[in-house]
């Protein structure tokens, strides 16, 4: 007798593309409807690839018909597709190949936690990543990576720095290069120059990714980075309350006027998980960020739930993706990572195929 056990079992063997784990590991089985002898399957993946898809649903089908099941139906659920990216006429750190904006509307939204943790499982994934620390005037970041008591070197020829190193990202932030609790009370001119340094003064290597830390809002900073790379992806970071939704709005329409193609939103404190009993209390609501992604065409790719561990982690220094793998936070990290790698592989066919004057089809409204 085939049981939904038994389905399960043999979905364990499917392996994502382009990845070592499983489709049951990640999470992307939904649901699974058994009735006589017909299946239902639903599957949540975080590529838009037609390929992909393709893909899977090959397999999925092929291992199930071994199993002995004839009527199969299998709904694979995906992202919306990309936009195009529209090429910068400026690149300032040629050498990497993805930039990624994290940004917020507001303060105090768990951006730079966001950041750090998004770095180190894109790292975890097997690309080369780096983690600029653009908040100069709330830099964070070495802190959340333990880096705060170090300081860059100075390579051979004296005028260049070489980035610190932790949990398999390279990191540049002003946290590590004045001392620490110091103000720096600078108008923009000057915010837009140290952060044209922080891209050319330091030796990055040849990164994969380069996720950028923001400061909060829609300034300065925001539009200098848009005009010093091309940057692959933004990502918004949000709470469920509506007065940080309505300033997450801002950010995202942000990228859409600097043309920074948008890989999703993350929704922080997205639920509070009791650390006594594992009982989970929506205190600031959940979910709500789903209307905001609707109406800008793009998703929701994590949802992390308010942790005490994730606090912990940050102030202490030890990244909760890392130290704490097998937390509800983590695996929605990497869920994310996995989305991000999707996106950026989907905006870099795009942009190839563009390059390459290739013709869009004949409803080519999409496009614009």
């Amino acid at each position: 007798m085939i049981t939904q056990d038994k389905v399960l079992e043999v979905l364990k063997t499917v392996i994502y593309p382009n990845f070592e784990k499983d489709i049951v590991s990640f999470g992307f089985v939904k649901n699974i409807t058994l009735h006589e002898d017909k299946l239902g399957l639903l599957l949540d993946i975080p590529s838009s690839s037609d390929e992909v898809a393709q893909t899977l649903n090959n397999e999925v089908k092929s291992k199930l018909e071994a199993l002995g099941i004839k009527n199969i139906h299998i709904d694979i659920k995906t992202p919306p597709k990309a936009t195009p990216k529209t090429p910068s006429t400026k690149n300032l750190a040629p050498q990497i190949k993805h930039f990624v904006m994290v940004s917020s509307g507001k303060g105090g939204v768990g951006k730079s936690t966001t950041s750090a943790n998004l770095a180190i499982a894109l790292a975890q994934q097997g690309k080369k990543v780096g983690l600029l620390d653009a908040d100069v005037y709330g830099p964070n970041i070495p802190r959340m990576l333990g880096l705060n008591t170090s300081k860059p070197q100075v390579d051979s020829s004296g005028k260049k720095l070489i980035p610190l190193k932790a949990f398999g990202v390279e990191m540049m932030s002003m946290g590590v290069l004045y001392e620490e609790g110091q103000s720096l009370i600078w108008r923009g001119p000057m915010l837009m120059r140290a952060i044209e340094q922080m891209l050319t003064d330091v030796i990055w290597s040849d990164l994969d990714i380069l996720v950028i830390d923001m400061p909060p809002g829609t300034g300065d900073a925001q539009l200098s980075m848009a005009q010093s790379v091309p940057v692959s992806a933004g990502i918004t970071v949000t709470t469920p309350q509506q007065v940080s939704l309505d300033d997450s709005a801002r950010s995202l329409d942000m990228f859409v006027k600097l043309h920074i193609p948008i890989a999703g939103i993350v929704e922080n404190m997205s639920g509070f998980i009791c650390p006594d009993c594992g009982k989970e209390y929506d205190i600031f609501g959940k979910g709500t960020s789903q209307v905001l992604a609707d109406s800008y065409s793009t998703n929701i790719i994590a949802q992390i739930p308010l942790e005490p561990k994730v606090r912990e982690s940050g102030d202490s220094g030890k990244p909760i993706v890392f130290f704490e793998p097998n937390s509800l936070s983590s695996k929605a990290y990497v869920k994310a990572s996995i989305s991000i790698i999707e996106f950026l592989n989907k905006v870099e066919r795009e942009s190839l195929a563009d390059n390459k004057n290739i013709q869009p089809t004949k409803d080519n409204s999409h496009l614009h």
